[in-house]
């Protein structure tokens, strides 16, 4: 029942002289002169690769010492020793920013500086001998009395000050609690569109007045609400009203039966359960929905759980595939350099006032899913100060750092270059090898624990894992063509979402993907955080590569090169051959599963969101109900359909399901393929099943959804160990059209009117019922929306291809029952 894109991431390692399994630098490309390929000169060359080596080894130790008869010769390295010292601040300088941040954000909405005001306002009332605190400083001043170490000064100058500070403390828990309260109260989101009452007016003014200046990324998570549990009966009701279409009215009946009798009887006892949790724990679904819904899968991630963000759809900025890798990696370095000094601006709603949780955030970067027999975990580390790039079946480790700094755009290409340039063969096993992350979840548990425990490739797979996150240089060019719109966004889609199963690493938070004609995506893993957060830094990066850093003449990243920046690093494997046979198990059930995924990802041009909203009718509520159109005229019925919405209203929250197949969306439907209709009963049809569209989805984000409630009864079930008919078919019902909107988060970063070619292709997933949809889409600027729809070879029911074809031809029907003609969209445009 999950829908895997819910809606609504200095020197190389010290050598030593003893032999072990450290990684070794990769070789550099050696001028050739003259002619001839004598002996002389294969030796020379060889001792040259051999020098070479030997010197870039020499330059990473910090120290060396020989025994000898004398002595102990110590030899010491100034350069290795300085990369040492810099390295060491770099680690320092993050603390000390990670504590300031802290500090800060512990006392939001006031700031620091506030306590300075707050104590010598008390103390300035002191000296006027005005008691403001209504003797409890005469209090704190007789408890000092008793320690006979201080003067009486002394003694009112402290009494004072622990007056003051407790005086702002308390304010600031006042003030916090006070913006928890206004911030529980949704009535803003039920208005009706451009109309705002006096009410929401007052209470927009003082959200504003207690939620501080200035806020950071993680400011406003102590303010936030925690979700609330709806009412059995409620969530029940909604429920039944929500399957009524879906149901003949036997089936209807028996369901109403079993519903009822769980809302009088064991759904009371789950529920107290339930609110006892909601009490206790920040958050009573995330941690179950994490834990349940995705760790504890044993099916494949890819496909099944990971989903991919594509690059622009119509601009490549440079060809050249070290230099697109050298801008795209630099800007996410960027991004998360401004993460972790938390200078991202928190997501705000209704002009700039309501605050979304940032939690997800905080698991973007140094993470990895860590595969088990029984379920996964999530490994996060703190700081990773180093890449792994995935070449022609080979792992390559790349610091990110020298001299203290990062490392520019220019020398990013450079490093990658190397890579590209590196003419080593992958060694037995390698090549392979992250088809383990692509296939089932146990085998690769067991495999892990057995050939990956010890020695080099334990020591490689800690360097994967503990990467910043993982990059791949992709042998194939991908992208849309327009010579051959189709197959090529079909391709494009197919290799983002599993490539050739084995060359990207699915366990990582997300895999930077750089095609060799430039072109660039991103796959990402699903546990850690939700489809918006991703694409949040995934905008970011496609505009700073663009517009910031941008690129020279020649197609080369701006800024120059630096030889003294040690070469990347072969991780090295030691795979026996059982292990092989393990891998070779899991890519034949990735390939099995990859090449059954029927992929139609295009752009939608004929109109856009300007369009829709010229019809007074929100952009979202038009594609859901196409979607409905397009599907019953694909399958001839209705189906249950998911649409994801988010719960980042409340503390810690993810998503929830927007149930869009409705009765009022039934019978617009039903009266669009009725001839009889006019199109004043369609149009009436469609205003009232668009207002049930949107009422759905604000209870969704409110916290009054159904299905998160539901699942967590039946955990609460399971644990108890009692049997409900009830929730257990709630939760077999399978979801035949699983929808999702990517939305546009920073709009500020491009400029459409300007740069109207710079649009983003949005990103899609893969379909969750084997004989059902999945669509993605995403509303571009004003004038564009893209699509992207998956589902099966393998069922007979399903096309993506004819179902795109049934949906562009679904829009446009709904277009015209406004009167815009193909000629007035053309003049919108």
């Amino acid at each position: 029942m999950l829908n895997p894109l819910d809606l609504a991431g200095r020197p190389g390692p010290g050598a030593c002289r003893s032999t072990g399994s450290l990684p070794r630098p990769i070789s550099s490309p050696l001028p050739r002169s003259g002619s001839g390929l004598g002996v002389r000169r294969r030796v020379s060359r060889r001792a040259n690769r051999r020098s070479l080596k030997m010197a870039e080894a020499h330059q990473a130790v910090a120290f060396q010492f020989t025994v000898t008869p004398d002595g102990i010769d110590l030899r010491l390295s100034h350069e290795a020793l300085k990369q040492i010292y810099l390295s060491g601040l770099h680690s320092w300088k993050k603390k000390f920013i990670r504590f300031k941040n802290g500090v800060i954000t512990g006392v939001y909405p006031a700031s620091p500086s506030s306590w300075l005001i707050v104590v010598v306002g008390v103390m300035s009332t002191m000296y006027a001998k005005i008691d403001p605190s209504l003797g409890i400083i005469a209090k704190i001043n007789r408890t000092l009395d008793t320690t006979g170490y201080m003067s009486s000064q002394t003694k009112n100058i402290v009494s004072g000050v622990l007056f003051g500070t407790g005086l702002w403390v308390a304010l600031i828990i006042t003030m916090r609690y006070s913006l928890k309260v206004l911030l529980s109260y949704h009535g803003w989101m039920f208005a009706e569109h451009g109309k705002m009452s006096r009410a929401t007016r007052i209470w927009m003014c003082m959200v504003k007045i207690f939620s501080g200046r200035k806020p950071m990324l993680y400011s406003f998570q102590t303010s936030l609400p925690r979700l609330p549990v709806p009412a059995v009966k409620d969530t029940v009701n909604r429920y039944l009203e929500s399957v009524r279409p879906l149901m003949k009215d036997e089936d209807f009946k028996r369901m109403t039966a079993l519903a009822q009798d769980f809302a009088v009887n064991l759904g009371p006892r789950l529920q107290w359960y339930l609110k006892l949790k909601s009490w206790w724990a920040t958050n009573y679904v995330s941690d179950w929905w994490e834990e349940y819904v995705y760790l504890r899968g044993r099916g494949p991630l890819m496909v099944n759980s990971n989903y991919y963000a594509m690059d622009l759809l119509y601009v490549i900025p440079t060809h050249l595939q070290a230099a697109r890798a050298g801008n795209g990696i630099h800007a996410i370095l960027l991004y998360r350099h401004k993460l972790d000094r938390e200078e991202i601006k928190p997501i705000l709603l209704l002009g700039s006032t309501v605050p979304l949780c940032s939690a997800q955030w905080e698991r973007m970067f140094n993470t990895c899913r860590i595969p088990g027999e029984e379920t996964d975990t999530i490994q996060h580390l703190r700081d990773s100060k180093h890449i792994v790039v995935f070449h022609k079946g080979r792992y390559f480790k790349v610091w990110l750092y020298h001299d203290g700094r990062l490392l520019k755009p220019r020398e990013i290409e450079q490093q990658i270059q190397r890579i590209l340039d590196d003419p080593s063969e992958p060694q037995a096993g390698e090549a392979k090898l992250a088809a383990l992350t692509a296939g089932e979840r146990v085998p690769w548990a067991k495999c892990r624990q057995a050939y990956f425990g010890r020695g080099k490739n334990k020591q490689s797979l800690d360097a994967v894992e503990k990467a910043a996150f993982f990059v791949t240089l992709d042998e194939t060019e991908q992208g849309y063509r327009e010579e051959d719109p189709d197959a090529s966004m079909d391709s494009y889609a197919k290799s983002l979402l599993h490539g050739r199963c084995s060359d990207r690493w699915f366990d990582k938070s997300f895999t930077f993907i750089v095609f060799k004609n430039g072109k660039m995506g991103m796959n990402a893993e699903h546990s850690w955080a939700d489809a918006p957060v991703v694409g949040h830094l995934w905008e970011y990066v496609m505009s700073t590569d663009c517009f910031q850093l941008g690129y020279a003449e020649d197609g080369h990243c701006k800024g120059d090169t630096n030889p003294n920046i040690p070469y990347p690093t072969r991780l090295q494997w030691d795979i026996p051959e059982e292990c092989q046979d393990v891998i070779e198990t899991s890519l034949n059930t990735a390939n099995i599963l990859a090449s059954d995924v029927d992929f139609h990802s295009f752009p939608f041009h004929a109109f856009g969101k300007g369009l829709i909203k010229k019809c007074r009718t929100s952009p979202d509520a038009f594609v859901q109900l196409a979607l409905q159109l397009a599907h019953y005229k694909d399958m001839g019925k209705f189906c249950l359909t998911y649409e994801a919405s988010m719960t980042r209203l409340f503390r810690e929250g993810r998503t929830e399901t927007v149930r869009s197949c409705s009765s009022e969306s039934c019978n617009f439907v039903l009266a669009m393929v009725d001839p009889t209709q006019t199109v004043k009963q369609k149009l009436r049809l469609f205003k009232i099943a668009s207002e049930k569209h949107q009422h759905l989805y604000r209870l969704a984000m409110t916290g009054s959804g159904i299905d998160r409630h539901l699942f967590c009864l039946y955990v609460v079930s399971k644990y108890l160990a009692v049997d409900s008919p009830f929730l257990k078919e709630v939760l077999s019902e399978p979801w035949r059209l699983s929808t999702s909107q990517t939305p546009q988060q920073q709009v500020e970063l491009f400029d459409l009117e300007r740069n109207p070619e710079y649009v983003s292709s949005g990103g899609g997933f893969g379909p969750v019922a084997d004989d059902g949809y999945g669509v993605s889409y995403i509303l571009v600027g004003e004038n564009l929306i893209n699509f992207h729809i998956s589902s099966k070879f393998s069922s007979p029911e399903t096309d993506s291809h004819r179902f795109g074809k049934h949906l562009k031809q679904a829009m446009n029907d709904i277009m015209a029952l406004f009167g815009f003609s193909s000629n007035s969209r053309k003049e919108f445009h």
